[in-house]
């Protein structure tokens, strides 16, 4: 057995043995016991823990099939013989030589865009550019839910919005033309990226032992790029930052947006789940998904209907989500998970009425001499970016009473 199939099928033993516990507990009509308690967070901890590594092992197959594919000789399928691999963009080798620190006069001028002699800010080639934004979307969902525009030649991107609907016609007769509406109205919702940075150090033993140690760098600078942006695109204020979908904003998502219906002071219920639901009308119904802090899962998945089947559905395949009213649920760790009276726990909605502006390609910037004497390299990745909702009524808020 495979180490996936291994996870998978533990994944499921823990899924099964919860659903038991919670059975067993409705059957006698009763509550879970303090130990049963106990065992059935223990199993959700292990759920949690086994769906991240799921999705690594996941991701980690696809980029070694990736590998396989691009890098690594493949047979003929006539002949049976190694194809000759496919050669090294130019690029490509010039980008690889500046992160092993092979910084010869070509390399210099070849990646140099700023003309600071001292390693300044250098242009990554543009198939690093899509590998490093490849792998953000790989460890951010929310990325790949929204919709993303290039913004290279431009200041900002503006995104016209409807404000305020036309009346219902009038009924009228043949030749009347009805009365002028005054009602309808546009605004203008403006995306402007702004900058982003990191920096992370990496051992200069490392590079010097490590054949493919851009790999490594590009990985760790996506994790840091993915991290910050998931957070913003969720709470950012919208200063200098995107703005997020759980900050309260008449340029995103209004308070009147807002759902605590039949949900507690201290959590959600199966009717404040079902009112957020139907909040929303038909045409964004079928296309929302979930998103919640892994606390607020814990929580709903262990909710009933009055027929007493579970709101909350385990995916049944690998790599599927799971699902509340059919819709896909997902989870991040920066979703506000504070369960007390008038806080936000969840929202559902089309993420994709959230728009992403990327702006200028990633760039960076070694740094050679800050760090010898901890022998390390020290490198900057630089991004410009912006995000925000920009159709309030696709999006419901879940809110505590």
């Amino acid at each position: 057995m495979t180490t996936l199939n291994k996870l998978l099928d533990e994944r499921q033993k823990a899924v099964v043995a919860m659903r038991s516990l919670l059975d067993r507990a409705e059957g006698e009509k009763r509550d879970l016991t303090a130990e049963e308690q106990v065992t059935y967070d223990k199993h959700f901890n292990d759920v949690d823990r086994l769906k991240n590594r799921i999705g690594r092992e996941q991701k980690q197959q696809e980029l070694d099939r990736e590998i396989a594919a691009t890098l690594l000789k493949t047979p003929d399928t006539k002949t049976g013989k190694p194809l000759p691999e496919a050669p090294e963009s130019p690029e490509l080798k010039l980008y690889t030589d500046f992160l092993r620190g092979r910084m010869t006069p070509q390399v210099q001028n070849a990646l140099q865009t700023d003309g600071d002699t001292q390693g300044g800010y250098l242009v990554i080639p543009q198939q690093m550019v899509q590998t490093i934004l490849k792998n953000v979307d790989n460890m951010t969902f929310i990325r790949t839910l929204c919709q993303t525009f290039p913004v290279s030649n431009a200041d900002s991107l503006g995104q016209v919005s409807l404000d305020n609907d036309p009346d219902d016609f009038d009924w009228t007769v043949e030749l009347a033309t009805g009365n002028e509406d005054s009602t309808m109205s546009f605004g203008k919702r403006e995306l402007r990226p702004h900058p982003l940075a990191k920096k992370i150090k990496i051992s200069k033993t490392l590079m010097r032992k490590a054949p493919e140690i851009e790999s490594f760098v590009n990985q760790r600078l996506a994790y840091k790029l993915a991290v910050t942006q998931e957070k913003a695109f969720l709470t950012g204020t919208g200063n200098q930052q995107p703005l997020g979908v759980f900050t309260a904003s008449n340029n995103g998502i209004p308070t009147s947006r807002d759902i605590s219906t039949d949900n507690t002071t201290s959590g959600v219920t199966f009717d404040g789940l079902i009112n957020a639901f139907y909040s929303l009308k038909m045409q964004y119904q079928g296309v929302a998904s979930w998103l919640f802090h892994r606390d607020a899962v814990k929580q709903i998945s262990k909710l009933k209907d009055g027929d007493g089947q579970y709101l909350w559905q385990s995916a049944v395949r690998a790599g599927d989500p799971d699902t509340i009213k059919g819709r896909a649920v997902y989870q991040s760790e920066y979703v506000p998970n504070t369960f007390t009276s008038g806080q936000y726990v969840g929202i559902i909605g089309d993420f994709k009425q959230y728009y992403i502006a990327d702006g200028m390609q990633p760039s960076l910037q070694r740094l050679t001499e800050l760090y010898a004497e901890t022998n390390q390299e020290g490198f900057i990745i630089r991004y410009e970016g912006d995000g925000m909702p920009v159709l309030s009524e696709a999006f419901t808020r879940i809110k505590l009473a």
